[in-house]
């Protein structure tokens, strides 16, 4: 902090949970909650909808081909949590990972897994709690015996195979006790053998490192080469490290510069046998905020020496890039993602040239994800393709046939529109794509999901947004926005600027000194529902998550009188006190730090703590928390819902709903169907939502 005065604070005496009297009051809100929540009709009827949408998710990731295996991800009705399964050539199915039966209270999740190259091993990682400070383990896949773990100290850590399967690099954080106060933030890449001691694995990479590194780690399928990436938070840049384990010992790879020091995101792509004067394919952004794809060797990395190959689409974001092998074995192919506006596109392009091909038909107005391809024979591709009425759906493309089919996802629900069998044709779902433009005269665009026809009349609408990190906000199936539609609601999906909906210049006009373009674009997304009849003030919900939540938070203080309910879940609202819990150290990049006078006084010119007024007719506001959330603190909402409750003029409620034993991220199915439906039906009550879901 700085050495003027502080800022006020009244309700600091909130932070610590552990105390007594914060325990205190958090039980007289438990109650508050309560009899509020008692008296919304829609309860109910909202927990049945959303259960029944939400037993229509199948597929959760793209197969991922390791030897002859795929390994995916998938949801079967009814269960808690997904479950990894692996497919033999056989066509066989085993449940190799189900959370559900490691854990039968549903408060275990599967973070992170990967196998190894010859489809042998597998490492996961699983957290409890919420906390999403996961343990890794090792299992055999063809007895289902677990050979390794758990290693503690692993967060959402990628884990880079060797090519005998012996032994693994991976991501583990300082051990807390050993150096107290930086075991939470200072990581290191080390190397795993299965069976050996995890305290004894050599460290390979990041001994004295700036402590918010975050590093990931990838091998080539022949095992010849090691990536080693790092970025610090928030920050745009991303430095590469290569070295040939053909070369050197596993435990002392000799890391050579790919990209360093440079303000550029890059991502390297090496095929099996990649000599040191082959080529290698990086996708980056430098000097290409949406994205290109460049050529070069692991020998020559510095970007004189890069040839251009895909040149960057200046109304489009590169997303992915695969390479695939073509019907003529000696004409490679290259895979390529991209998102116009915020909707998926892929193309197929001459690997040699870059040459475009032609278009790969995918479903409109939806998202593409990551795209999958198998080590060698390398002639399909597998990637997840979903929009807000369709469950995620694998498609499966072939280069040899130029098809794309859907692939059944073992076991699971058929993707399929959610079409309510009692609508009139004429009234079912659609979803619109509007612009707008917002205060400084940008263009903004945002999705909306409304019955079939013009806005005929105003109706109660919500409306949500995030504008940070450079996460971009794509259509996806959305059990929430579809239950809302259907009772005769609007659901609106702001890509406000902070996203990396058009590139890396939009989220740089959204973070420090632009953070408030965020906020304007949000107000801008809000006005323009309104101005063309879709909803009234009085009418509009809003509501984020995480950075999200700062983002309702900042809506909430600067233009009260613009919504009639707000949700505001794992918020950011304290923003000069940010850096001081949770993962907030490593988000200086993002927001700056209230240690530099003047990046303090930006976060307090939006921090919505500060900006709370007594007197003013807030609307109804609903706080959402977990108390095993490790990446936000719920210090933040319970000082915001006093100082709400303290100086609100309006008469409406000001709620905090804290769930036990849930975090951040991922949790059970019922779990989030619960909160959910606690949402919706806030909303419901509020907004004046006239029918029941």
């Amino acid at each position: 902090m700085t050495d003027g005065p502080p800022p006020p604070d009244p309700y600091r005496w909130l932070e610590d949970a552990d105390d007594p009297a914060v325990q205190e009051w958090t039980q007289k809100q438990d109650a508050r909650y309560r009899a509020a929540a008692d008296g919304w009709r829609a309860r109910a009827s909202a927990e049945a909808r959303l259960t029944e949408l939400s037993e229509r998710l199948g597929a959760r990731s793209a197969p991922r081909p390791a030897g002859a295996r795929l390994f995916l991800t998938r949801s079967l009705p009814g269960a808690e949590h997904p479950e990894l399964v692996v497919v033999e050539p056989s066509g066989a199915v085993r449940v190799l990972v189900d959370p559900a039966l490691l854990d039968p209270t549903g408060g275990t999740t599967l973070e992170e897994w990967e196998p190894s190259w010859d489809g042998r091993r597998l490492a996961y990682q699983v957290a409890s709690g919420g906390t999403e400070n996961a343990a890794l383990f090792v299992l055999d896949v063809d007895t289902g015996r677990v050979l390794d773990g758990p290693i503690d100290r692993v967060r959402r850590s990628t884990v880079a195979w060797l090519p005998d399967a012996d032994g693994f690099y991976y991501v583990r954080r300082l051990h807390p006790a050993l150096h107290p106060g930086e075991g939470q933030y200072h990581r290191r890449v080390q190397l795993h053998l299965i069976g050996a001691d995890p305290e004894q694995d050599a460290v390979v990479f990041g001994t004295g490192r700036a402590k918010t590194q975050h590093y990931t780690v990838r091998t080539s399928a022949d095992g010849r080469w090691l990536v080693v990436g790092a970025a610090a938070g928030a920050v745009p840049r991303r430095d590469l490290w290569i070295a040939d384990l053909t070369e050197d010992r596993p435990d002392r790879p000799r890391l050579r510069p790919l990209q360093e020091g440079l303000d550029a995101r890059s991502q390297p792509h090496l095929r099996p046998g990649t000599a040191p004067d082959g080529r290698c394919w990086l996708t980056t952004d430098l000097h290409a905020p949406r994205g290109r794809v460049v050529v070069t060797t692991p020998g020559a990395p510095t970007p004189d020496t890069w040839t251009e190959l895909i040149p960057e689409d200046p109304q489009a974001v590169l997303e992915d890039f695969a390479i695939l092998d073509g019907p003529d074995p000696d004409r490679p192919l290259a895979l390529v993602v991209r998102t116009r506006h915020a909707v998926g596109e892929v193309t197929l392009h001459d690997l040699a040239d870059g040459r475009p091909l032609g278009p790969v038909p995918v479903p409109p107005l939806g998202t593409v994800g990551k795209v999958r391809v198998a080590a060698t024979d390398a002639h399909r591709a597998w990637f997840v393709h979903t929009d807000f009425a369709t469950p995620p759906a694998v498609l499966c493309y072939d280069t040899r046939t130029g098809a794309v089919t859907p692939w059944p996802v073992p076991g699971a629900a058929v993707a399929e529109p959610a079409v309510d069998p009692a609508d009139d044709p004429a009234d079912r779902l659609e979803t619109r794509r509007l612009a707008f433009t917002s205060r400084d005269g940008t263009t903004v665009r945002m999705f909306l999901l409304a019955r079939r026809g013009g806005p005929d009349r105003p109706r109660p609408a919500i409306l949500t947004g995030y504008g940070g990190f450079g996460q971009s906000l794509t259509p996806g199936y959305a059990p929430e926005a579809l239950a809302w539609v259907r009772a005769g609601g609007v659901y609106a999906v702001a890509n406000v600027r902070g996203g990396g909906e058009e590139g890396e210049q939009w989220h740089r006009d959204g973070m420090l000194d632009r953070k408030q373009n965020t906020f304007d674009d949000f107000h801008a997304a809000a006005d323009h529902l309104v101005a063309t009849g879709w909803t009234t003030p009085g009418q509009l919900g809003i509501w984020g998550a995480s950075n999200g939540g700062l983002l309702v938070g900042a809506a909430l203080t600067q233009r009260p009188a613009s919504f009639g309910a707000v949700v505001c879940m794992a918020p950011l609202l304290d923003m000069a006190r940010y850096e001081l819990s949770g993962l907030g150290p490593s988000w200086t990049g993002e927001y700056g730090t209230a240690a530099d006078p003047a990046q303090l006084a930006r976060l307090l010119s939006y921090s919505p703590y500060h900006h709370v007024r007594a007197g003013t007719r807030y609307p109804a506001v609903l706080f959402a928390v977990f108390d095993g959330d490790s990446r936000v603190d719920p210090l933040h909402a319970r000082k915001m819902t006093a100082a709400l409750q303290a100086a609100t003029g309006s008469g409406q409620p000001v709620l905090f709903r804290l769930e036990r034993g849930a975090g951040h991220g991922a949790r059970a199915a019922s779990r989030r169907t619960a909160l959910f439906a606690d949402l919706l039906a806030f909303f419901a009550d509020r907004l004046g939502l006239p029918a029941g879901f």
